[in-house]
């Protein structure tokens, strides 16, 4: 009884799979089929004379549905934890679903458990790890993908997946960095912004109720007075008006044009254009070295590393330069052509192909802007930060200035 009883529970456990196929006399049909997995399934299709066009399994479908319904995005640290460890446990010659299944079991993460989970289940029935992974562009790029597409056929996914990991800390340092270097000025500005606005809205108000004379106040104490008053009463009109315009630009930066044109003008600036632009050379050169090292074709790598530069700009030096290697061209010659990458990256590039080490040369060349951008923010920081702190200082100063003018008037008055 108890033996039936068991049976019985380990059946309604079974994963359910909803299929649609032809019978034997040519009808179409669809329905459901409890298996242990999508292969014992089909099998058992096969000999209930179905042809299959088409199953699922019912269980991935609901968590697929009830999974993942708002934040899609994973963070690049979270992402490098998960590769480095499904690396070393793959190295230990554990099998790729068991592999899967220990790390949703160590990593607890909103969006990136259930994904793994779904992803060990598709591998499970059957399905290659780098299409599992497909199913989620928000959580792996293309050049994850290709990286993984290449390990599998090669028989070396460990190897490949150490290396993901290495890229995606060292993009993360990057990334932190920046970060960093933004992080500080933008505080500056956000408060000063608040203190100016509490100036304007209460302090200034109440002050000017004091002067009774408009014609004896300074120019500078009017001009303050009148913006104040601006920001009183027409509150509602410019907080729409600055919205519409940041929509207005928002959208024109979307258009092709318009982001052309601002990518151009980034990359024009003293020093935050030297920063993109040896930031988009770190990551293009590091990119490149990952995929040629993992296996991956040139020209298909540098399909990939085209929107890893995240400027139109060197994006489409890179496309070109795709071209010219496709009709024979060695990889130096064409990014040299462009314009947009400095000497020295190219002539470590030549040396590279000339060698035979091109992947060691673009790692190198990723070191060397890596700490280029370390050495521009650190200047850009040591004067931003003295620069935005001046000028919030001096606007302060000016509408204080221009309150306590006519107060220290009427007490010499007085």
């Amino acid at each position: 009884m108890n033996q039936k009883l068991n049976r019985e529970q380990g059946k309604l456990k079974m994963p359910v799979f909803e299929y649609k196929g032809t019978t034997e006399d040519g009808r179409q049909t669809k329905g459901s089929i409890q298996a242990d997995h999508l292969q014992q399934a089909k099998t058992q299709l096969k000999k209930d004379n179905i042809f299959i066009f088409e199953i699922k399994n019912k269980e991935n479908k609901k968590k697929e549905n009830l999974n993942l319904p708002f934040r899609k995005s994973v963070d690049i640290k979270t992402l490098c934890t998960m590769t480095r460890l499904l690396a070393t446990l793959i190295k230990s010659n554990i099998p790729l679903v068991n592999s899967l299944t220990t790390i949703t079991q160590q990593i607890s993460h909103p969006v990136l458990t259930p994904a793994l989970t779904q992803i060990r289940n598709q591998v499970n029935e059957g399905q290659s790890f780098h299409k599992a992974l497909s199913q989620y562009p928000k959580i792996f790029d293309t050049s994850y993908l290709s990286m993984c597409e290449a390990g599998e056929k090669s028989g070396t996914l460990d190897i490949i997946l150490i290396k993901l990991a290495e890229f995606t800390e060292s993009q993360a340092e990057l990334n932190s960095k920046i970060r960093s270097a933004v992080a500080y000025p933008l505080l500056i500005t956000v408060f000063t912004f608040c203190v100016v606005l509490f100036l304007f809205t209460y302090v200034i108000p109440k002050i000017t109720e004091l002067f009774d004379d408009d014609n004896l106040i300074p120019w500078h104490t009017a001009l303050v007075i009148s913006v104040s008053q601006n920001i009183i009463n027409f509150w509602p009109q410019i907080l729409i008006g600055f919205s519409v315009l940041f929509f207005l630009v928002y959208r024109w930066v979307k258009t092709e044009k318009g982001r052309k044109k601002m990518d151009t003008v980034y990359l024009k600036l003293p020093i935050i254009g030297k920063i993109i632009r040896s930031t988009a050379i770190s990551r293009f050169s590091r990119t490149l070295a990952t995929l040629l090292k993992g296996g991956v074709p040139m020209l298909k790598a540098m399909d990939i590393v085209q929107n890893v530069a995240k400027n139109t700009v060197l994006k489409q030096a890179i496309k070109e330069a795709q071209s010219n290697i496709r009709e024979g061209e060695p990889i130096a010659r064409p990014l040299q052509q462009s314009g947009q990458f400095p000497p020295m990256a190219i002539q470590m590039i030549k040396i590279g192909e000339q060698t035979g080490e091109l992947e060691d040369m673009l790692v190198k060349i990723s070191d060397t802007y890596d700490f280029q951008v370390n050495t521009e923010i650190n200047s850009l920081t040591s004067l931003l930060a003295p620069a935005m702190i001046m000028l919030m200082g001096g606007i302060v100063a000016f509408i204080v200035f221009s309150v306590m003018t006519p107060i220290m008037q009427m007490y010499n008055q007085i």
